[in-house]
């Protein structure tokens, strides 16, 4: 399996060659091109770029830069890519790294990201999930040990121009419904923690001023959280720029069906095994909307 994304870990995010970005965006450069029927490998961080620690303090839950969040590998292109395609991408294999056999699950503090359980946990709290094969157990939740469903909680494509001032015209009327509300109804551009792949100086400033937050699912796919979408899982996902720009990451060795903690699943970082292929003017031959998911069941 060709590795087309290759990472290291011991580096920052925004150090990984243009390989990771944190920000939807059209203008966000392919960082490899790839033909239909293709298979290859994409490495990924942890949502948070390595800012959560293998330790048994949860000061690092409590002041994780959440401006920062999602950490993305690509945008991949796949050759022949147009608006108005479907872009089907098949799962192959989702797998943990040699090196780094552990992950993480948190509780976010109220002040910062929370959940729905703030009134009962208002405080940040960790628990670090080692792994041994399918299987996980926990120092910080003794005597438990169950299979896990290895899966992507975020894999999409870039969005169109037009579709981006979509998104943050829409964003921007919810948060104004309840503009002091903690946390935010929604995630408006933030320059400051923005990672735009392998665009540069003016271009990149330019892009992160627009550039849409990971946090929310959309149109394209995005945060989309489905704990069957694992190896054997396949996706239809509409294409709105040249080449596609399909992006991942925010890989979960487990999760339920939701995160009510808000960080509820087990994060890790590792990587995908993928297989792509194009359905021509498949979005007007089929009345696609958004894309389809058919995760594997059972």
């Amino acid at each position: 399996m060709k590795t087309i994304v290759k990472l290291d870990l011991d580096k920052k995010p925004w150090e990984q060659d243009g390989q990771i970005h944190n920000r939807w965006h059209p203008d966000i450069p392919m960082i490899a091109m790839v033909k239909p029927g293709d298979e290859f490998r994409v490495e990924c961080m942890d949502w948070t770029g390595g800012q959560i620690g293998n330790n048994d303090s949860a000061d690092d839950i409590r002041d994780v830069d959440l401006t920062q969040v999602h950490y993305l590998s690509g945008p991949i292109g796949v050759e022949g890519a147009e608006p108005g395609d479907l872009m089907v991408v098949d799962i192959l294999d989702v797998g943990t790294f040699e090196d780094q056999q552990w992950g993480f699950n948190g509780l976010f503090a109220k002040e910062n990201g929370g959940g729905f359980l703030t009134d009962h946990f208002p405080d940040a709290s960790k628990s670090i999930w080692d792994f041994h094969g399918i299987y996980t157990t926990s120092r910080h939740i003794p005597n438990v040990q169950f299979a896990g469903i290895m899966h992507p909680g975020l894999i999409g494509c870039l969005p169109s121009k037009e579709m981006l001032e979509e998104w943050n015209q829409r964003e921007a009327d919810l948060i104004a419904t309840d503009p002091d509300r903690v946390p935010m109804l929604a995630c408006p551009p933030e320059e400051k923690s923005a990672v735009m792949g392998r665009l540069k100086g003016d271009e990149a400033a330019a892009a992160a001023k627009t550039g849409a937050r990971t946090v929310p699912p959309r149109e394209h796919g995005g945060n989309c959280d489905i704990k069957n979408l694992t190896k054997g899982s396949r996706i239809y996902f509409p294409v709105y720029v040249k080449d596609g720009g399909l992006s991942m990451g925010d890989l979960h060795f487990s999760q339920g069906d939701g995160e009510i903690t808000f960080c509820g699943a087990i994060e890790m970082a590792g990587y995908l095994d993928i297989r792509v292929n194009l359905i021509k003017g498949g979005v007007k031959k089929y009345g696609i909307k958004n894309p389809l998911f058919k995760p594997k069941c059972g």
